[in-house]
């Protein structure tokens, strides 16, 4: 038998009076107050596809390759997916120059409220330049756009994944919802990114001995790269029964990113860097990626136990944590070199799994 959803713990809609009042509140600003009827009016239309739930408004038939090809799908999913597929197509292609994926993993820049760049901006700079010598283009991915950026968001993971994988659809179908305003989701430009990667860098700061919010916003989204269900049509959308039953009847947990190769930089101040390495490191490494070895797993406090202050200028002391992030850099280049190249041991692959998830 199939597991029924437990249901009760979603608040009810908003009424039409509490909702229009929440959707003005976007136009506060007083220069929008010659527009008040406007407002008023996609207020109303707003308000229609809220209440019927309008999350996908345009959509097609899934068509050929999936296991309803009559289902409607959201043309936006639709387009993001194969946009992936051209990006997975180009990492595979043997010709094509070795990608890393640089990300810049801290919320600070001086386009926002700190006013003063990062020293993770500063560590993914020197990475770079390490990396554009041994002639691997860089793809830079600054989460701090999330902070400095117009209407620039990763919307959080619903953990569609926790009711049953194949609900978890590759790429995230959750957004963009239109019914509920939640649109301009970064997410499917960065999935497709991480797909055209022959590696990856993750650097980061410390934040409270975790990983800082934006970074773990992108680490949770991508959660339906490993296991996720590239077919939506397979469960109707989120039809939670046919998840389950699907699952149930065995599920290949697919790992879309696997065999990327990946390095991680955490700095911090005071403690917490091995800690949040670790995690990093861990969750690379369940997706599948594979290391790049010692020299590519670094982690190091910066001015420590010194001013917050004048933790620029310790930066600019400290020659040893720049050639070490330079050492990460060279250590993936030449890690993607001998995978591309089919170098690399691959004992895993004779392995199989008692435990997929």
């Amino acid at each position: 038998m199939t597991p029924k959803a437990r249901k009760g713990q979603a608040p009810g809609k908003l009424g039409r009076e509490e909702f229009v009042a929440e959707f003005e509140r976007s136009f506060f600003d007083p220069a929008f107050d010659k527009e008040r009827g406007a407002v008023g009016r996609l207020a109303e239309i707003a308000w229609h596809n809220y209440k019927d739930g309008r999350k996908a408004p345009r959509t097609r038939k899934a068509g050929a390759g999936f296991s309803d090809p009559d289902y409607e799908l959201s043309v936006e999913w639709l387009e993001a997916r194969e946009r992936i597929a051209a990006a997975q197509a180009r990492q595979r292609d043997p010709a094509t120059r070795s990608r890393v994926l640089l990300v810049i993993g801290s919320p600070r820049n001086d386009g926002s409220c700190p006013g003063e760049i990062s020293k993770t901006f500063r560590l993914a700079g020197v990475a770079r330049e390490a990396l554009e010598a041994e002639r691997v283009e860089v793809d830079v991915l600054d989460l701090s756009e999330l902070t400095s950026g117009y209407r620039r968001h990763i919307h959080p993971c619903k953990g569609c994944v926790s009711t049953a994988m194949p609900l978890c659809h590759w790429p995230c179908s959750c957004y963009p919802n239109h019914s509920l305003g939640q649109t301009h989701d970064w997410m499917a430009e960065i999935y497709e990114r991480w797909a055209a990667a022959h590696g990856v860098i993750v650097c980061a700061p410390v934040h409270w001995y975790q990983a800082p919010s934006a970074l773990k916003l992108m680490m949770d989204r991508l959660v339906c790269a490993d296991g996720g269900n590239p077919d939506p049509s397979s469960t109707h959308g989120k039809h939670v029964e046919e998840a389950k039953a699907l699952e149930l009847a065995g599920w290949p947990y697919p790992k879309h990113l696997a065999g990327r190769v990946y390095g991680v930089v955490v700095h911090g101040d005071v403690s917490g860097v091995e800690v949040t390495r670790r995690n990093l490191s861990d969750w690379l490494d369940w997706m599948g990626l594979i290391d790049a070895g010692p020299s590519a797993r670094l982690d190091r406090n910066i001015g420590y136990y010194k001013p917050y202050a004048t933790s620029h200028e310790e930066l600019d002391a400290d020659f040893a944590v720049q050639e070490e992030v330079r050492n990460v850099a060279r250590a993936v280049a030449a890690t993607v070199a001998e995978a591309r190249a089919g170098r690399l041991p691959k004992p895993a692959l004779k392995l199989r799994n008692p435990r997929p998830k």
